[in-house]
């Protein structure tokens, strides 16, 4: 009886901890840091290192002319930007498209190997001081580049990560603010992250980094924009964050195609894991040990594993003869799954009530999880990019 309420107990304060906890604790870690050190105001000055904005794409013909638009309105010293696309293995019209816009420089090899061989293949070729990494299916504002570079004054800044938005139709249902909501909470704590120390991992739709310090990515490396962010980090350098540079994205099409991603970033994830274990060992890596365990590698372990055991082992203890209070956990519980499936049915019709599609996208993003963790184990999760499709407007 015993085990059974301890490891209850285990499972609902990590449960907490890797989803909440973790998000209040560095907060108030980060008001004592506030009443002891200031940051230090950045110098005045005009500040325009040489940037290149460097986008992979593949068969991205039905967006690519907003991408480049976009691209285009950037606001930075022409003399000083380069805009180079990758389309390594694009069989639509996507390299046509490209192709009709001057300053715009194209690469393409017919072979198609991933992101990742693109994006290293691409690399060798680039020589300014930063080089921005960019989604083709999103769009920047306009000072985008100007508020990431600034922060490339301080030299312990390896990178730095915009913010991504999730701009939700009104017809994108469930799927579409359920995303939303997760990636205001994400960028919520990446901006903690950051003021803390480093950005734990950073996304693709925007990342800035200072070129001399990029490490080429093994080809079959799923998540290349974590492991980029992580190399900096490894490498004794920070990730920083800016919330005025963002990239604005659709969400997924459909409920499939948002599952998709989610099983892939998952796979990713745990292979991620695995080439970084040296990150879990504190006495190394003292100031993001704690972070990276945290924001990351429990929500890709721990959290969903405690789910499943949370559930067992309340069951187990109320077979028992638990008291009430492990009665009333059980019924939160099944309140909880209960509006999980209810988002669910209501996502099948389009409908989206946010006392519903947040605790269905927390299920689903923790299932997708699972299976990621078996296609991982498996092999069978391949680090070419599989599109998935999102809603376009324009």
């Amino acid at each position: 009886m015993i085990v059974w309420k301890l490891l209850c107990l285990f499972s609902l304060v990590t449960i907490f901890y890797s989803y909440l906890g973790y998000g209040i604790v560095l907060y108030l870690v980060l008001r004592v840091k506030r009443l002891f050190w200031r940051a230090t105001p950045p110098p005045v000055g005009d500040y325009t290192p040489t940037v290149t904005f460097l986008v992979a794409a593949y068969n991205e013909s039905a967006f690519i002319h907003l991408k480049i638009a976009n691209t285009l309105e950037l606001e930075y010293p022409k003399d000083k930007f380069r805009i180079l696309f990758v389309t390594d293995g694009s069989t639509d019209s996507t390299n046509n498209i490209i192709s009709r816009y001057e300053g715009v420089e194209l690469m393409y090899e017919p072979q198609r190997n991933g992101k990742t061989a693109a994006v290293n293949r691409a690399m060798k070729l680039v020589d300014s001081e930063i080089v921005i990494f960019s989604d083709a299916n999103t769009l920047l504002n306009p000072e985008a580049v100007r508020e990431l570079v600034k922060h490339f004054r301080n030299e312990k800044t390896g990178a730095v990560a915009g913010e991504k938005k999730v701009i939700p139709r009104a017809d994108s249902g469930t799927e579409g603010a359920g995303e939303g909501a997760y990636w205001k909470y994400e960028s919520l704590l990446k901006r903690w992250d950051a003021e803390l120390y480093s950005v734990m991992g950073a996304a693709g739709e925007l990342l800035a980094v200072r070129t001399k310090l990029y490490q080429p990515v093994s080809e079959d490396t799923i998540l290349d924009d974590f492991m980029i962010s992580f190399n900096i980090n490894r490498m004794g350098y920070t990730v920083q964050y800016e919330s005025r540079a963002y990239a604005m994205e659709s969400p997924s099409a459909s409920l499939t195609e948002e599952f998709k991603r989610k099983v892939r970033i998952a796979a990713g994830g745990f292979q991620a894991m695995g080439r970084l274990l040296e990150l879990l060992n504190i006495f190394r890596y003292p100031a993001i040990t704690w972070q990276y365990v945290s924001h990351r590698v429990l929500r890709w372990t721990l959290a969903p594993l405690c789910l499943a055991l949370l559930l067992i082992s309340n069951l187990m203890v109320i077979f028992n003869g638990a008291d009430y209070t492990f009665i009333i956990l059980f019924v939160l519980q099944m309140l909880f799954y209960g509006a999980a499936y209810t988002g669910f049915l209501m996502a099948q019709h389009d409908m989206k009530i946010k006392y519903f599609y947040i605790p269905f996208y927390f299920v689903f993003m923790n299932i997708a999880v699972y299976k990621g963790f078996i296609r991982f184990m498996r092999g069978r999760q391949s680090a070419i990019w599989e599109r998935s499709e999102r809603a376009i407007e324009g």
